[in-house]
């Protein structure tokens, strides 16, 4: 059975930085599109980057600051944050879909993880 488990959240300061780690079992890793999306209390789950073989894609809040990498060997995927904000802080979690229509949209994955803290203060 696929799992997904996130790892690296936790609290930091504005302007610092994270390193979220995404370790899958139970599926062949290098066919899988993966990617990283946040929920923030009270607002909607929404997209933060994807990579699909060696594109990489990212919401626009994101990019300049975040960069997801993976990892086929270890079958992991990385979301390396950086300059965080406030507003970064949110749960985050990863997402495998074999073939995603569409890399940023969440009801494309079939499988996710079950989530990491990441709290951002000042």
């Amino acid at each position: 059975q696929v799992q997904l488990v996130e790892s690296g959240g936790g609290l930091v300061q504005a302007g610092g930085s994270l390193r979220l780690s995404c370790a899958a079992s139970g599926l062949t890793f290098s066919a899988y599109a993966m990617g990283w999306f946040r929920q923030a209390p009270g607002k909607e789950r929404e997209f933060v980057a994807a990579i699909r073989g060696s594109s990489t894609y990212y919401a626009h809040s994101a990019k300049g600051r975040f960069t997801i990498s993976r990892d086929n060997a270890k079958k992991t995927v990385y979301l390396q944050m950086n300059s965080l904000k406030l507003e970064d802080t949110a749960v985050y979690y990863c997402a495998a879909d074999r073939r995603p229509l569409t890399v940023v949209v969440g009801s494309e994955y079939d499988y996710w993880g079950q989530g990491t803290q990441v709290t951002v203060s000042s």
